[in-house]
């Protein structure tokens, strides 16, 4: 778990967020050795120097010397041509924190720049729960004029013309995406999800992902809980982790959504924290610890949470001892691993040890499996191409294993396994692992 790092705040209240000078410690640890070209995803699709680590690290280093200019556009295409998958720091024999970088030198160039108007009005209705969900849901209700749907796969793909319009970016009529639900999961469920014999309390965050996009796998999570005995809150007025924003360079946005989230889950006077995504649970992990470490009500009430979150594999596997599921799946099953459930939430073995639980599933692991599908939230969009490509590197890896279903722990990474399975797989399900042990639990009872 993140402890307060004495380096990432100062007298003033201010973070690395604040002050690029702030990352100065990380950028000079630096050796400018390669060895982040090995692990960087972007650089094994395009081959060049500025998509390496050593060179970002270099770019911020001339900044703060004023060598480069913050307003050259060269230094923000190149700032933000990277996933944030973290894979660097595993590879880094200086133990050199890219991720602060990256972070630290975002937000340098939208304090000194802006953000563009289509990033500021989208964040700014973040920032505003109410305005987001009424927005998500009209979109979902107005979302078959632009989509058409493929009932066997609960998605969508772009109709003509907009998908002639939107090809270059990936966009087109073979394009898919999860359907958008007018129903979300936290309208679908009370507050409070009794369980029988509870032993324990938890408040489960569902993030946006779980709420819009696949509310079935957030309704399989409460359901793996409540037959664990445990008791599930759902905060109604929980709002995004503020990641999506934080790696753009938002940090106001991140702060209010930060600190909504704090103190709604304050109130549930629950125990524990559960994730169902890498991204939400590394934001309350390690993320909001960080950010708000200069502030004297926020900063301890991050630390506090941060040791009692748990992604939903974690939690049932190492702190309730999850009861063995007994229901056959039948189903090949390969698993992905998300870049922030593992290299942030450091969660490995547990969603392995779930899969191999479940009688009937055959577990096939893929070759590099953790390496990065090429979502990276946005980058989906901003660099098509470059995702694309990985996309397709990691539909060949599961397709190799035979499987007919690949399975991971977040959901960003299924949408972007949805499409490229569509495009080069050979027609496997793409599933949260929850859903499978959900699935398990189900068949007990038939």
């Amino acid at each position: 778990m993140s402890n307060v790092n004495e380096s990432v705040k100062n007298k003033t209240g201010k973070t690395y967020h604040d002050d690029l000078e702030m990352v100065r410690q990380e950028i000079d640890k630096c050796m400018k050795c390669g060895n982040c070209m090995a692990v960087c995803p972007v650089y094994d699709i395009d081959k060049e120097e500025s998509s390496v680590t050593r060179s970002k690290i270099a770019v911020a280093d001339a900044l703060l010397k004023g060598q480069l200019d913050y307003k050259d556009p060269y230094v923000y295409q190149m700032a933000f041509n990277c996933l944030v998958c973290k894979s660097c720091n595993t590879n880094c024999p200086t133990k050199v924190d890219f991720g602060k970088i990256a972070v630290a030198l975002r937000a340098e160039l939208v304090r000194r720049n802006g953000l563009p108007w289509l990033k500021k009005m989208i964040f700014s209705t973040l920032k505003n729960p109410k305005l987001f969900d009424a927005g998500m849901k009209v979109g979902a209700a107005m979302s078959g004029v632009v989509f058409k749907g493929d009932k066997d796969l609960k998605a969508i793909s772009p109709r003509s013309p907009f998908a002639f319009v939107g090809k270059k970016a990936g966009f087109d009529s073979n394009r898919k995406m999860p359907e958008l639900n007018t129903s979300s999961l936290r309208d679908r469920v009370p507050e409070v999800v009794k369980a029988k014999d509870a032993k324990t309390k938890v408040a489960f965050f569902t993030g946006d992902s779980l709420n819009y996009f696949y509310p079935d796998a957030g309704m399989d999570l409460i359901e793996v809980l409540t037959e664990n005995n445990v008791e599930v809150h759902i905060p109604k007025k929980q709002s995004c982790c503020g990641i999506p924003v934080l790696v753009h360079g938002d940090i106001e946005t991140v702060r209010k959504l930060a600190k909504n989230n704090l103190y709604e889950f304050d109130k549930t006077g629950c125990e524990y924290i559960v994730t169902g995504c890498g991204s939400c649970g590394g934001a309350w992990q390690h993320d909001y610890v960080d950010i708000m470490a200069g502030d004297p009500v926020y900063g301890p009430k991050a630390k506090y949470w941060a040791e009692r979150t748990y992604d939903i594999s974690t939690f049932l596997t190492k702190v309730i001892k999850y009861r063995e599921p007994k229901g056959e799946v039948d189903a090949v099953v390969t698993y992905h691993d998300s870049c922030h459930l593992k290299k942030t939430m450091q969660v490995f073995n547990e969603p392995r040890e779930i899969l191999k639980s479940i009688p009937g599933v055959t577990f096939k692991e893929m070759s590099e499996a953790d390496k990065c599908c090429g979502s990276g939230g946005s980058y989906v969009i901003s660099h098509y191409d470059t995702s694309a490509s990985l996309g397709r590197k990691k539909a060949d890896n599961i397709n190799n294993t035979g499987a007919n279903i690949v399975s991971t722990g977040c959901p960003a990474c299924m949408m972007q396994l949805l499409d490229n399975i569509n495009r080069f797989g050979k027609n496997q399900k793409t599933k949260h692992y929850i859903s499978l042990l959900a699935e398990s639990y189900r068949n007990e009872k038939k």
